[in-house]
């Protein structure tokens, strides 16, 4: 793909805020790396780990509360290794986020940590957090390393610029949190392990299209081949649609988790999948995205909580 023609080089949106490089020279906060990290992605994600090792520990009699060090070491080196890559698609992205209103401001794009210590830093909590998982079991961090994988090098480095197929990709990785829980306490993956990750897997693309929708134009800015930009809203809609309508049965394969679960499951599907119908009479899509986006958040939120209350 063509580098964008708006895009704005790094070095340039560095000298156009030299007090605030000069403000951070020498100052490099952790705060600033906490932000590469991207903590919010990172907490999110945490919670289908820790539903992943606490679902596993249940259907596997394993005694969680007897093994703590493998709940921590788990749940840090999960941690660790989302943070690492978070920070690795920071320092990859250096060309891409200054044209973009919500990355523009990124300490890699003002410049208030260089360059080489963002990828150092991505380096060591990538690492590290494959370390602390395979000192737990081998196979959740042969999954962590998937999921890093797919996610830097796939995702970031190269369908994110190439192709609307970069959702997929970015899916994987997104999916696998709750396979290293799993994994962590029963590496065979039981079939419930699976069906975590087929959530996970069909929830992120109408939840990312539907945020791909509110930032039309700086992707395009970019250059970035979302599909919104490249196929329009009309399809982003039939595909955002199409997603919710899959996943609604996926989540209601676990119905042995109970009758909570299984209505709740339902109801939170259905309404998602009617304000997605719904998008295809209203006017303002722009708005429409942002519903079917926070809509998204607090469905995984709820469901993921939901299936660690109703086993208690």
């Amino acid at each position: 793909m063509e580098k964008s023609n708006t895009a704005v080089d790094t070095a340039k949106v560095v000298d156009a805020h030299p007090e605030r490089t000069q403000a951070h020279s020498g100052n490099k906060t952790w705060k600033e790396y906490v932000t590469l990290a991207k903590m919010g992605i990172v907490s999110s994600n945490l919670i289908t780990v820790f539903a992943g090792i606490f679902l596993a520990s249940v259907y596997t009699d394993f005694q969680l509360l007897q093994n703590l060090h493998i709940l921590i070491l788990t749940m840090v080196g999960s941690g660790l290794v989302m943070a690492g890559g978070c920070t690795l698609n920071n320092y990859i992205d250096r060309d891409i986020d200054p044209v973009m209103e919500r990355t523009k401001e990124r300490p890699t794009v003002i410049g208030s940590v260089k360059a080489t210590n963002v990828l150092l830093a991505g380096l060591i909590e990538s690492a590290l957090g494959i370390m602390l998982l395979a000192a737990v079991e081998p196979i959740a961090a042969v999954i962590g390393i998937v999921g890093l994988v797919t996610y830097v090098v796939i995702y970031t480095m190269w369908l994110k610029r190439v192709s609307t197929l970069n959702t997929v990709a970015g899916s994987i990785s997104g999916a696998v949190p709750p396979l290293i829980g799993w994994a962590a306490v029963d590496p065979g993956l039981h079939l419930y392990a699976w069906l975590l990750f087929a959530i996970m897997f069909i929830w992120q693309p109408p939840h990312f299209l539907a945020l791909a929708m509110r930032r039309a134009d700086e992707y395009k800015a970019a250059n970035v081949p979302m599909l919104p930009v490249v196929a329009g809203f009309a399809m982003t809609k039939r595909q955002i649609v199409l997603y919710v309508a899959v996943l609604l049965p996926i989540s209601l394969f676990l119905y042995e988790f109970g009758t909570i679960y299984t209505v709740v499951a339902a109801l939170l599907g259905i309404g998602w999948l009617a304000l997605g119908i719904a998008g295809f009479k209203m006017k303002d899509d722009i708005k429409w995205a942002t519903m079917m986006f926070i809509y998204s958040l607090n469905y995984l939120t709820i469901l993921f909580v939901l299936m660690v209350i109703v086993h208690f």
